[in-house]
C-alpha cells in the first residue's frame, strides 16, 4: 500500500465525529469579520472553510468506509455520539457564509437542506440509540458539555432558515420564519433539559481536571447561537405578522439567552485557570479545542446581531474584543493542527 494511502487510512481510524467543529469555528469567525467590515479576512476564511469542509467530509467518508465499527461505536457512546451534530452546524455555518459573503442563495439553500436531513437523521438515531441501549454509564461518566451540540445544531437550523427567508418571496418567507421560530423554541427547551443534567453533574459529582474537556465551552456557545437566532427573528418581524405579535417575547428570551451565555464566560475562564494553573493539567493540542473557539466567534456575532435588532449600541466594543480573542485562539489551534499533521506524517512507517 502506498505510504500516502496508508497514512490517510491510519489517520482516519481515530477520526473524531466532532471534527467538523473546525469548520464551525472558521466559519463563524469569517461571518464575524464580515459583520465588522473586514472583507478580506472574511473572504479568505470563507474559501479556507470550503477547503476544510471538503477535506474533512472526504476523510469522514473514508472513515466510514474503512472503519465502520469505529463509527458504530461512536454512535453508541454517550460522550462521542453528540459530536455527529457538528456536521449539521457546519452545513448551516457554511450556508450562511455562502449566502452573506458569497451571495449564492441556491448553494446556501442546498447546504441548509443537507444540514436539515442530517439533523433529522442524527437527532432520532442518536437519542433512540442512547435510550434503548442496555449498557449505560452513570451520569458522571456519560454527559459533558458536548451534549449541547444537539442544541447548537437545532439552533443552526433556525439561523439559516431565518437568513434564507430574507431573500425569498411570500409565502415561503413566512413558512421559513415559522420553521425558524419552531426550531428556536425547541432548541431552548432542549438546552434547559440538558443543562440541568450538566450542572447537576458539575456540582454533585467529583470533578477532575481531565473532566473539564474543551466541549464544556459549548455551554456558552449554545446560548450564543440561540441569541443569534432570536435576533434574526426580531429583524424578520416586518415579514411575518405572527412574529410581530410575539415581539416582546422574542426580545425577552433573546436577552435571556445572551445573559446566560455571558454568565458562562467568567465561569469557564475560572475553571480553565483551575485546570491548567492550579492542577497543572498539560495544555497540548486536541482537535476538541475547536469546540472552544466556535463559542467565542458565535458570541461576537450574536452580540452584534442583538445590538442591531434591539438597538443596544451601549454594548460597544464587547463583540470586537471577543472576536479578537477568538481569532487568536483560532490561529494557535490552526498552527497546532498543522504541527500535529506533520508529526503524524513523520511517524508513519515508510
Amino acid at each position: 500500500m502506498p505510504r500516502l494511502l496508508r497514512h490517510v487510512r491510519t489517520s482516519t481510524e481515530t477520526l473524531s465525529p466532532g471534527y467538523f467543529s473546525m469548520v464551525m469555528a472558521t466559519g463563524i469567525l469569517s461571518l464575524a469579520a464580515h459583520l465588522m467590515g473586514l472583507p478580506h479576512l472574511a473572504i479568505g476564511l470563507f474559501w479556507l472553510n470550503w477547503c476544510l469542509f471538503v477535506v474533512i467530509g472526504v476523510l469522514a467518508l473514508m472513515h466510514l468506509y474503512w472503519h465502520p465499527k469505529r463509527v458504530r461505536d461512536d454512535l453508541f457512546n454517550h460522550l462521542n455520539a453528540p459530536g455527529f451534530f457538528t456536521f449539521v452546524a457546519a452545513c448551516s455555518i457554511l450556508a450562511s457564509q455562502s449566502l452573506l459573503i458569497g451571495g449564492n442563495l441556491p448553494l446556501a439553500a442546498l447546504l441548509g437542506g443537507i444540514g436539515l436531513l442530517a439533523w433529522v437523521l442524527f437527532t432520532y438515531t442518536i437519542f433512540t440509540v442512547l435510550t434503548v441501549k442496555q449498557d449505560k454509564p452513570e451520569l458522571a461518566r456519560g454527559i459533558n458539555g458536548g451534549w449541547l451540540l444537539a442544541v447548537v445544531a437545532t439552533q443552526s437550523m433556525a439561523v439559516i432558515a431565518a437568513l434564507i427567508s430574507q431573500h425569498v418571496d411570500q409565502p415561503l418567507r413566512m413558512e421559513l420564519n415559522f420553521f425558524a421560530l419552531s426550531m428556536w423554541l425547541w432548541g431552548g427547551m432542549l438546552y434547559i433539559w440538558m443543562m440541568s443534567l450538566i450542572f447537576y453533574r458539575y456540582t454533585f459529582f467529583a470533578f477532575s481536571p481531565a473532566d473539564l474537556s474543551p466541549p464544556y465551552w459549548i455551554n456558552m456557545g449554545a446560548m450564543a447561537i440561540s441569541t443569534l437566532a432570536g435576533s434574526l427573528l426580531i429583524l424578520n418581524t416586518p415579514h411575518a405578522p405572527f412574529l410581530n405579535s410575539m415581539l416582546p417575547f422574542l426580545k425577552g428570551f433573546t436577552v435571556f439567552y445572551w445573559a446566560t451565555g455571558t454568565w458562562w464566560i467568567p465561569m469557564l475562564i475560572v475553571l480553565a485557570i483551575w485546570r491548567h494553573g492550579v492542577r497543572h493539567f498539560p495544555f497540548t493540542y486536541d482537535p476538541m479545542y475547536w469546540g472552544a473557539v466556535f463559542p467565542l466567534g458565535m458570541y461576537a456575532v450574536s452580540t452584534l446581531r442583538m445590538m442591531e435588532a434591539m438597538e443596544l449600541h451601549f454594548l460597544g466594543l464587547l463583540p470586537h474584543v471577543i472576536f479578537g480573542i477568538g481569532l487568536c485562539a483560532w490561529a494557535l489551534l490552526f498552527t497546532g493542527q498543522l504541527r500535529a499533521l506533520h508529526r503524524q506524517w513523520r511517524d508513519t512507517p515508510a
